[in-house]
C-alpha cells in the first residue's frame, strides 16, 4: 500500500501578539509556505507551544490552518492530554475540522507510572476511540518518557495507528522498528540533523522545526534523494546541519521564531516561560543562515 504521508512537513510556530494568540498572522505564515514544496504542516506540536495554549487557542489555530492550507497540503493536529479520556475528546474536536491525523506524544505528569502496559493501554484506547488516524510522538527530551521500539512495533498493528513521528533521532531505533512494522507505516523524523540518513533507512518523510525557516533546504534535501542524487543530498543535508543545531540545541523556539522573522514571515516572541533570545544569539543565527544561503 503506498503512503499518504510522505515529504517534509513544517512543525509550525504560533504566533502572538502582545501575548495573545494571532490567527492572522498565522494564516499569513501559511499562505507563504503554501509556495514551497511542503507536504503540509504539523499545528500544535512542541515548536508550536501547544502546552501553552488553551483549548480554544487551539482549536482556533488548527481550524486557521485548515482554512490556510493550499489543496494538497496536509493539516496535521498534535492532540495529546494527560488523561486518555481527554485526549481522545480533544483528538475529535479536531477531527471535526477535517485534519488528516492527530499527533499523540505520551502523557508524561505521572511518569514513573507509565510502564509499557500503561503506555499500551492509553495508546490503544486512544486509537480505538478516535474518529481520524493517530500517529504516536515520541520525543523524550520534552516529556522525560522514550517509547520503546517493541511498544511501536505492537501499536503499528492498529489500524487507526498509522505511524510515529520519532523526535530523539535515534537512527538505531529506526532500523529496529522499521523492519518489523508493515510496508504501510509512516515513520517520519522529527530531528533535521538526521533525516537524510533516516531517508536512507527507510522512513517517509521529516516533520521538522528547521523546516520554518529553511523550507526550501529540507524539501530540496527530500527531493535529491527521491531523484537518487544522493551526494547531493548529503551536501544541502551538511550544510543544514550547523544551522539545524544552533536552533534546536541552542536558542530554541525564540530563536526560530527570530528567523522567521529575518526571513519575512511572522516570528514574534514566544509565551513565558520561555525567554527572548539576547541580541548575541540573534547575530548568531543570522550569520547561520547566511551561510546557508537562506538570508
Amino acid at each position: 500500500m503506498s503512503q499518504p504521508f510522505e515529504g517534509i512537513f513544517a512543525a509550525l510556530t504560533t504566533p502572538f501578539v502582545r501575548d495573545e494568540v494571532s490567527v492572522p498572522k498565522f494564516k499569513e505564515n501559511i499562505a507563504k509556505f503554501n509556495a514551497t514544496g511542503l507536504a503540509g504542516y504539523l499545528v500544535l506540536g512542541s515548536t508550536g507551544e501547544s502546552v501553552s495554549l488553551s483549548d480554544a487557542e487551539s482549536e482556533a489555530l488548527v481550524r486557521a490552518a485548515r482554512e490556510s492550507a493550499a489543496p494538497g497540503k496536509k493539516v496535521i493536529a498534535g492532540t495529546a492530554r494527560e488523561s486518555t479520556k481527554l485526549t481522545v475528546e480533544f483528538t475529535n474536536r479536531m477531527a471535526e475540522i477535517s485534519v488528516d491525523a492527530a499527533l499523540v506524544r505520551p502523557p508524561s505528569y505521572y511518569k514513573s507510572k507509565m510502564n509499557l502496559e500503561a503506555l499500551r493501554a492509553h495508546y490503544l484506547a486512544v486509537a480505538d476511540g478516535a474518529r481520524v488516524p493517530v500517529l504516536i510522538y515520541n520525543i523524550p527530551q520534552n516529556t522525560g518518557i522514550f517509547l520503546e521500539s517493541q511498544l511501536i512495533v505492537e501499536l503499528a498493528r492498529h489500524p487507526n495507528i498509522i505511524g510515529l513521528k520519532e523526535s530523539a533521532g535515534s537512527l538505531a531505533f529506526l532500523g529496529e522498528v522499521i523492519r518489523q512494522v508493515p510496508p504501510d507505516f509512516h515513520y517520519f523524523l522529527g530531528s533535521g540533523s538526521v533525516f537524510l540518513p533516516a531517508l536512507e533507512l527507510g522512513a517517509c518523510g521529516a516533520i521538522l522545526a528547521v523546516a520554518n525557516a529553511a523550507p526550501e533546504i529540507c524539501v530540496r534535501i527530500y527531493e535529491l534523494f527521491g531523484e537518487g542524487r544522493l551526494e547531493e543530498a548529503r551536501s544541502l543535508q551538511l550544510d543544514l546541519l550547523p544551522f539545524n543545531k544552533a536552533i534546536m540545541e541552542g536558542t530554541g523556539i525564540p530563536g526560530l521564531k527570530h528567523a522567521l522573522d529575518l526571513r519575512g514571515f511572522y516570528g514574534g516572541p514566544a509565551r513565558l516561560p520561555l525567554l527572548p533570545v539576547d541580541e548575541q544569539a540573534k547575530s548568531d543565527v543570522a550569520a547561520h543562515m547566511k551561510r546557508l544561503g537562506i538570508l
